[in-house]
């Protein structure tokens, strides 16, 4: 069933247009209020942010929302996604919210909530927040007495470095390593460099001088090349380049060559077996996961379960299966040992741990496999659906046709921005590249 404000990830859209006016923010901490409002007990949400302007505008609303309908609210200000779901839990919130567009320019905004257990909410939950979103509120209002109240909470930002500093091995240590560390001018700014310098590495910031406007502007994990050029620039052993809110990471070795998520579920994937921590037989990928993943798996006897794109899709499919390790090309790092959702910056600690216990560098360690020719191209459009078009059903078919068993080919609609992604792999290059850009023309076209 098509939903009216909620996404693959949450709500998100143009700031002050569509989904993302302070109205629907307020109306959608109401509702949510009234959800997880249960008890005669004092209910509570707490709040974070990334760095966007936009981010006090989305605030104040939702403590509107919130607190009209009785619950206290504690605000985090500018947090790492997956810290406000750590936080969600400590504090022993009714529930938990972000405020972020995650990877996306400043221009945009976005609204995640978290159910009590630090997760994010199920479609049946988010189903029911629409319902309440367009239904009314003349019922749910709370009395004189028990509106709630709001503050901040100044040790927020302690709270996580400490917990994300735990998850390392404490017989193991950073000293020695030179290490680039690239914020996106997003969320984990403060506590990332910070997290790393305690744990004994030099660090060279990027990315961490937010103004409302910068955050993943040509930095960040969506625009690595920065990061890999420090590297090679000041002879660092490693990189690491979080999104806007640090849920997603990429990595880099001490030549500046890209580690993906892919990469490290590789890693992660021989180096947990070989110690019995590995559960479920596997990793959880997605359909985009590199076929070379699948291979490299295969010659470990363990597999790789594909989950729709969306890091909540892949939660769901580690908790049907059992699995402890999963995540998405793009960086998405789910280890569930840890964290109930993907954690950049965790994932990076966890691949710094291996090296640390291997000794050796991250060019030996980190590639494990020889990817597969992949191809992948996104195409935006304003209104409609182009994979409706006639024109384009046939390409996609062609395309198909033409890999004919020796490759695939993926299309989809993205679940957060106006944008349909053309994602091809197999071992002719060529013939990929052909593929992928005979449909895009096509989607091009049906999009004019």
């Amino acid at each position: 069933m098509s939903r009216k404000y909620f996404g693959t990830d949450g709500i998100r859209g143009r700031v002050n247009s569509g989904a993302m006016t302070p109205a629907i923010a307020l109306r959608a901490g109401m509702a949510a209020g009234r959800i997880f409002t249960r008890g005669e007990h004092r209910h509570r949400v707490v709040i974070g942010k990334d760095t966007r302007l936009s981010g006090y505008m989305i605030e104040s609303a939702l403590v509107a929302g919130f607190t009209s309908v009785g619950m206290d609210v504690f605000l985090f200000g500018p947090l790492p996604t997956p810290a406000v779901a750590m936080l969600t839990r400590s504090l022993r919130a009714d529930m938990g919210v972000m405020i972020t567009a995650s990877h996306n320019q400043y221009q945009d905004n976005g609204i995640k909530f978290f159910g009590p257990d630090g997760r994010k909410l199920s479609d049946a939950h988010e189903t029911a927040i629409e319902a309440l979103m367009d239904g009314g509120f003349e019922t749910g209002l709370a009395t004189a007495p028990k509106l709630g109240r709001a503050k901040r909470v100044d040790d927020s930002q302690a709270r996580y470095i400490e917990f994300a500093k735990r998850t390392f091995p404490s017989e193991l240590t950073l000293e020695g390593l030179r290490i680039v560390i690239d914020c996106a001018n997003g969320a984990a700014y403060k506590v990332a460099p910070e997290v790393l310098w305690e744990l004994g590495a030099e660090i060279i910031p990027l990315g961490v001088t937010p103004d409302g406007f910068n955050i993943n502007s040509g930095c960040g994990s969506t625009s690595p090349e920065a990061m890999s050029a420090k590297v090679r620039e000041m002879r660092a052993n490693f990189g690491i380049a979080l999104d806007g809110d640090a849920d997603r990471v990429v990595m880099a070795d001490e030549n500046g060559r890209i580690i993906d998520g892919d990469q490290v579920l590789a890693l992660l994937a021989k180096s947990w077996g070989q110690r019995g921590r590995l559960k479920g037989g596997g990793v959880v990928g997605t359909v985009m996961s590199n076929a070379g993943l699948d291979r490299y798996l295969k010659t470990l006897d363990l597999k790789l379960a594909r989950a729709q794109v969306g890091d909540r899709y892949v939660i769901e499919q580690m908790q049907k299966g059992g699995f402890n390790v999963g995540g998405e090309q793009s960086g998405h790092v789910v280890l569930s040992d840890f964290s109930p959702t993907g954690d950049g910056l965790i994932a990076a600690l966890q691949v710094l741990a291996v090296l640390a216990a291997q000794g050796k560098p991250a060019s030996e360690a980190a590639h494990l496999y020889e990817a597969m020719p992949q191809v992948l191209e996104s195409v935006r459009f304003q209104k409609g659906s182009p994979l409706a078009n006639a024109r384009v059903a046939e390409c996609i078919r062609d395309g198909e046709a033409r890999l004919n068993g020796s490759g695939r080919l993926l299309v989809r609609k993205s679940g957060t921005e106006p944008v349909i992604r053309v994602m091809a792999e197999g071992d002719d290059e060529v013939l990929v590249r052909a593929v992928v850009s005979d449909v895009v023309a096509a989607i091009q076209e049906a999009a004019a």
